[in-house]
């Protein structure tokens, strides 16, 4: 409580002026820099308030003016010419320009980075900077329309960035006191409890102009029941809520509960480094034996889908198949998974019994970092035990958690067997690139250490695919990894915030919960 309460008596408590904001987090940024960052509300606050990009995505999602103001294809569509906005500055008051454009592509292009978007903009082959405010950007294949990721990734400032060495970024000063172009200027940190942003008074109009608050404040409160008592008492103008509590949000006049789909997805990752987990047949045989609809009840409240496979609902080429089951699809689902497991080697002495191999007990453990009543791992132990499986669920801090998962040499991370995770997702399906594609060996979103030509070969034509062909070639991705399984989908969930009604104009969609960040007032 003291995280809430420091972050709420700072602007004034729940009488602060209306043109300041308080949204809880349930833990600290990761980062001010766009180009190094994987946590969801980080990003969502680089591209809707600190910083602009090329263009932006209107509700139907499809690309709209934002710093381009404007853009031009060649006719084969190998290229296109953007012109930039002659009024963006960046918040030292240096001019924003195609220079700037020409220094975030190359940088996210650059391994040195490895920035999680590395493979979306893998489709660039060339980016100039024609003059002072255009900037031209030429593709390795014909794109039948603007690539998402350009819509996205929010561009960063060349002046104070190209002096620093790229291996570096993630300790440097720009992550924690960004200087961003967006309708938001960074204004204070407080390590572990709170960041706060102000408005920008010089935002151009032609972008929509300064912001209508003053303010904003992101309070870091990790406890549930600490944030649903901020939206009560007025501390809090907005916060993600335990699935637990919606009702009790839904039943209080002064809060409104908003459910609106986002790009997240709960996985179960998978060392395909060592085993047990190097063999497929283990990694298939604990996703069959992992009840997803059970999960979704219990662990979310229903807020979230069960997984069919790793492409989030939502989107234009989603796999709209149900995941509900009837009694006799699971029970061939356990035989399949019983069967798997004999075959691999881990046998039961007696029916019922705990599996071994060569006389070693089949005992893994699974890490996470928790939250709340760690349902999602206990019920994964659960299905698990039933199958003859120890897990021992072991608890790490989000960045010993990372480190873990993240270690290049998995074979060596003798801790590390699965771990329960989140992974945040984008619009162009780009995590799934940073997750698997060879070229993100390492990366940011490397937990599995699995990489396959053949899963490469199908990324490459998702990516490239034209919106005609491109159902058909993530449909063709999803069964590589589900034929292969180097993580197990568990659920792709649903947002679940509670908002006062004295906040308004809060729009949410598969564009964020802040797609509308410049345009909210609070009574």
């Amino acid at each position: 409580m003291f995280t809430l309460l420091s972050a709420v008596g700072a602007c004034g408590g729940a009488e602060r002026a209306a043109g300041t904001v308080v949204m809880a987090s349930g833990s600290d940024l990761e980062s001010g820099n766009p180009l190094v960052t994987i946590h969801p509300l980080s990003r969502q606050l680089q591209r809707h308030a600190l910083f602009v990009t090329l263009v932006r995505l209107d509700s139907a999602l499809q690309p709209e003016p934002y710093a381009a103001r404007s853009w031009q294809w060649d006719a084969d569509r190998l290229a296109v010419r953007f012109s930039l906005d002659t009024a963006i500055r960046w918040h030292d008051g240096v001019a924003t320009t195609a220079e700037d454009v020409v220094f975030t592509l190359q940088a996210a292009a650059d391994s040195t980075l490895g920035s999680p978007r590395r493979a979306d903009v893998g489709i660039v082959r060339r980016v100039t900077a024609v003059d002072r405010h255009s900037v031209r950007v030429e593709f390795t294949a014909p794109q039948a329309a603007l690539p998402v990721v350009l819509a996205e990734l929010p561009i960063v400032p060349r002046h104070l960035l190209d002096s620093v060495p790229r291996a570096r970024w993630r300790g440097h000063a720009f992550s924690t006191a960004p200087v961003g172009n967006g309708p938001f200027r960074f204004a204070a940190r407080t390590p572990g409890r709170r960041w706060e942003f102000v408005r920008n008074p010089d935002f151009p109009a032609s972008l929509g102009g300064p912001p209508a608050l003053e303010r904003l404040v992101v309070a870091v409160v990790d406890e549930a029941a600490t944030k649903f008592a901020g939206l009560v008492s007025g501390g809090l103008d907005l916060a993600g809520i335990s699935p637990a509590m919606a009702h009790l949000v839904a039943r209080d006049s002064l809060l409104s509960l908003m459910t609106p789909p986002v790009l997240f997805s709960q996985v179960l990752a998978f060392n395909t480094l060592r085993a047990p987990f190097d063999d497929v047949r283990v990694r298939q045989a604990v996703s069959l034996a992992i009840d997803r609809t059970r999960l979704v009840g219990a662990a979310v409240a229903g807020y979230g889908a069960s997984a069919t496979g790793a492409v989030p609902p939502g989107l234009p080429f989603s796999d709209t198949t149900s995941a509900t089951q009837d009694p006799m699809q699971r029970a061939r689902q356990l035989a399949l998974a019983d069967s798997l497991l004999d075959a691999s080697g881990w046998r039961r002495a007696s029916a019922g019994g705990p599996r071994q191999r060569s006389g070693a007990p089949f005992t893994v453990t699974l890490l996470t970092v928790g939250s709340g009543d760690m349902a999602v791992e206990q019920l994964v132990q659960a299905d698990l035990a039933a199958r003859g499986i120890t897990v021992n669920i072991r608890v790490m801090e989000l960045a010993t958690f990372l480190a873990t998962v993240r270690a290049t040499d998995k074979a060596q991370q003798i801790a590390f067997d699965m771990a329960v995770t989140g992974i945040p997702g984008d619009i162009a399906l780009g995590h799934l690139s940073a997750m698997f594609a060879s070229a993100q060996r390492g990366g940011a979103l490397d937990y599995t250490g699995f990489h396959d030509a053949q899963l490469d070969r199908a990324l490459a034509g998702a990516r490239a695919a034209t919106p005609d062909a491109a159902a058909a070639a993530w449909r063709d991705v999803d069964a590589q990894l589900q034929s292969k399984m180097p993580v197990a989908w568990l659920y792709h969930a649903r947002g679940v915030q509670g908002r006062s009604r004295r906040l308004q104009n809060v729009v949410m969609d598969l564009r964020g919960e802040l797609t509308s960040v410049a345009r909210w007032t609070r009574e």
